[in-house]
């Protein structure tokens, strides 16, 4: 019996598995120790995690989360084995987990659009080449909240048809004033802005926020895949809410640039449960 965890800044996705089968899928808030202190994940782990499991003991756990760079390691380890019986804990980046669930043990260029964004040149055992995200200030190109933040940006500045903007506004229950607060002055503005994406897809069909996102899809590109070496003899593939949802127009960016298409998927759970079975 192992658990085995996929975490991005928004949610946790954890899944019981035994022998190659999936017994159980739980869903908690995203852990991201750049965000989270030990004792917080720990909260976590004890309030929403454990009274759902059906069983307390397993063989390993394997945490795979955004933010888990190796000077996380340890405290991520000592957080998640407060409340649950295991022998082996592992914890890992969630590059790595979308290299592993989509890639298995064949290389390839692997891609992240969630709330976030990520990359890396995978050789079929480990990560070679990884273009650093940034965030989403600095980066995080293609991301739900750079999605968030371009259209945002966009419709308080009036770039986008009339309408628009007072539709957003009302469905969101939001003012000019008070995105300024979310974005500004309180915590997690990546999520708050991812949380605001999904309106680019409802209007998927206005030829400005098609071309919005597409031009983000484009910029990813140019700005990460095209940075490993012989990006253009490599499938790449992706994994993430945002890439799977936008799945039409990101297949029309990667057609553009003459890449090659692998998978789309909208997480790696079930080739990691084969990954690791």
């Amino acid at each position: 019996m192992i658990l085995i965890a996929d975490s991005g800044s928004t949610k946790t996705d954890w899944c019981v598995s035994a022998q190659g089968k999936q017994l159980q899928r739980i869903t908690t808030i995203g852990l991201n120790p750049y965000f989270l202190q030990e004792d917080e994940v720990s909260e976590v782990i004890r309030t929403f995690l454990l009274p759902e499991l059906q069983t307390g003991a397993f063989e390993a756990l394997y945490f795979y989360g955004a933010g888990c760079l190796p000077e996380k390691f340890p405290m991520m380890q000592s957080a998640l084995g407060k409340h649950i019986e295991l022998k082996t804990i592992e914890v890992n980046s969630d590059i790595l987990a979308a290299a592993r669930g989509l890639s298995g043990k064949n290389p390839g260029i692997v891609c992240i659009m969630g709330t976030g964004s990520n990359s890396c040149y995978y050789d079929g055992k480990q990560i070679v080449n990884n273009v650093s995200p940034l965030g989403f200030i600095l980066g995080d190109e293609g991301s739900g909240a750079v999605l968030g933040k371009l259209l945002v940006g966009d419709l308080l500045k009036n770039q986008l048809p009339a309408g628009l903007k007072e539709k957003f506004l009302q469905e969101f229950d939001l003012t000019p004033a008070t995105i300024i607060e979310r974005v500004y002055r309180q915590p997690f503005p990546n999520r708050f802005l991812a949380s605001l994406s999904p309106f680019l897809k409802q209007n998927i069909d206005v030829p400005e926020v098609r071309e919005l996102v597409l031009n983000a899809f484009k910029v990813f590109l140019n700005r990460n895949v095209k940075q490993y070496a012989d990006y253009q003899h490599h499938k790449v593939h992706f994994i993430g809410s945002v890439a799977y949802h936008y799945k039409e127009v990101l297949e029309e960016a990667i057609h553009s640039t003459g890449m090659q298409l692998g998978s789309i998927m909208q997480n790696p759970m079930e080739g990691l449960v084969k990954y690791h079975c």
